[in-house]
């Protein structure tokens, strides 16, 4: 069946760097849009970053513009997030999304997230 499975969140003081990942498995991996979501608490589940299946384009919130770095691996079937320069504002569980789109039908995974605290 298929599984996204997030990991690498914690606690992190304010400046410093986590790298989320995300292992998928149970889907073809090439064929899928895969993005990072985040919700902090009392807010909307937003858009962090994404990246496409071909060609790797990628794109971001200009709230984290600078400072992540979204990036597959299709050898392992893994989807990071490379998040430096961390602030309280980064605070949520971050959640991994896989997207496509198959004779009209949207196919639409998530993993269940992985909290990110930035905090001193």
């Amino acid at each position: 069946q298929v599984q996204l499975v997030e990991s690498g969140g914690g606690l992190v003081q304010p400046g410093g760097s986590l790298r989320l990942s995300c292992a998928a498995s149970g889907f073809t991996f090439s064929s899928y849009a895969m993005s990072w979501y985040r919700q902090a608490p009392g807010k909307e589940r937003e858009l962090v970053a994404g990246i496409t299946s071909c060609s790797g384009r990628t794109n971001y919130v200009d709230s984290v513009k600078g400072r992540f770095t979204i990036s597959r691996d299709s050898a392992k079937n893994t989807v990071y997030l490379q998040m430096n320069s961390l602030n309280a504002e980064d605070t949520a569980v971050y959640y991994c999304n896989a997207l496509t789109i198959v004779g009209g039908v949207r196919l639409n995974y998530w993993g269940k997230g992985t909290q990110v605290t930035v905090s001193s």
